[in-house]
């Protein structure tokens, strides 16, 4: 499992979004200069935020995008698995995949189903507002507490 520049980039606007919005809305061209990320890709990564409602933009003056939820109910997990499809680290685990004829007998499939659990629940104990700056110790906390659980 490799996570695309969409994927980090997307966690990366969301993290700036909320680092600098404080409930405005914030133009796109403000967290592309911030950020050191070309205006052209983050406006196509923007409408698959947009479409599920995980940020809300607005056109015109005084325009840009805002986060709808606080930061703290937003997981690394959702943001990837929406900008990246899925985290499966196998075909036969992607959502839609056709059943493997031999998942019967698979000796590793219980294996590739842990590590996709392992993935999920990681990415999914780390939110939006661990990952800002004055947060930076609290993503290092979830990361220990999820190793903690999963040993």
């Amino acid at each position: 499992m490799i996570i695309s520049t969409k994927g980090r980039y997307a966690l990366r606007m969301m993290i700036d979004l909320a680092e600098n919005s404080d409930g405005a809305y914030v133009p796109m061209k403000e967290i592309a200069a911030r950020q050191e990320l070309s205006l052209k890709y983050l406006e196509r990564i923007i409408p698959s935020l947009t479409q599920n409602n995980i940020v809300e933009g607005q056109h015109g003056k005084g325009g840009g995008y805002r986060l709808t939820r606080a930061p703290e109910e937003y997981t690394v997990g959702e943001i990837l698995r929406l900008t990246e499809g899925n985290l499966a680290p196998v075909a036969c685990l992607e959502c839609g995949a056709e059943p493997c004829e031999r998942a019967d007998e698979c000796r590793t499939l219980s294996m590739w189903k842990e590590l996709h659990g392992l993935i999920n629940g990681f990415f999914d104990g780390i939110t939006i507002k661990d990952l800002m700056r004055s947060n930076a110790n609290a993503s290092k906390k979830a990361e220990l507490s999820f190793l903690d659980a999963s040993l």
